[in-house]
């Protein structure tokens, strides 16, 4: 089923159930957040990528107004809901200075994944090398989503998992990544240790020809 949506496109991918703090500044964003904290609707964050709306977004909700200044500018809070893919696009939309538009809603199942246990592995692995302390809730349904901003991908591929319908396909996508990149951090890991070597004394075994 369509719904209209006000549309607050950004150069960033948002997932389901992601908290993101944002500062309004522009006229025509003040006025869509404020009608959003007087109604209670929700608003959509398609993503703008490479000066193109190409199509997939996340329906957002303002959970806290944390500050709003004198000139009208304001910090919210809000959270990700769930994903959209637009059908119509206005900007304006009728009778507002902001971007509207019909989207379909494409609902998330909570799955857990057929390859939990080795994409959790692989993490695991990247944020040792990384020496990065991070919590992996395997419990956590549509985990996927939870580490996408976690491992460096691109917005481009940021976006890809955004268009991938089931999580075994976002999971075996982020594992072909983790793939690519943890080579890529272990030679780095030993370059650091070869770099720490330089300028000590080494015990080496004379060559013998």
């Amino acid at each position: 089923m369509e719904i209209y949506l006000p549309l607050f496109p950004l150069n960033l991918v948002v997932y389901p159930h992601e908290e993101l703090n944002l500062h309004i500044f522009e006229e025509r964003y003040r006025q869509l957040i404020s009608e959003c904290l007087e109604t209670g609707n929700t608003f959509g964050i398609p993503a703008f990528i490479n000066n193109k709306l190409p199509g997939f977004g996340t329906e957002m909700r303002v959970l806290a107004l944390h500050k709003r200044y004198d000139d009208g500018r304001m910090d919210i809070k809000t959270i990700g809901t769930r994903i959209f893919r637009i059908a119509t696009f206005e900007n304006p939309a009728p009778g507002k200075l902001y971007a509207g538009g019909l989207v379909e809603a494409v609902e998330s199942e909570p799955e857990m994944g057929d390859d939990l246990d080795e994409l959790v592995g692989k993490l695991t692995q990247l944020y040792r090398l990384l020496d990065v302390k991070s919590e992996i809730d395997r419990t956590t349904p549509l985990l996927s989503f939870r580490v996408a901003h976690k491992i460096g991908l691109s917005v481009e591929d940021e976006y890809k998992l955004l268009t991938l319908e089931h999580e075994n396909e976002r999971q075996r996508f982020l594992i072909r990544h983790l793939d690519r990149v943890l080579p890529v951090v272990s030679e780095m890991e030993r370059t650091k240790d070869r770099i720490k070597m330089n300028g000590h004394f080494k015990n080496l075994d004379p060559l013998k020809f």
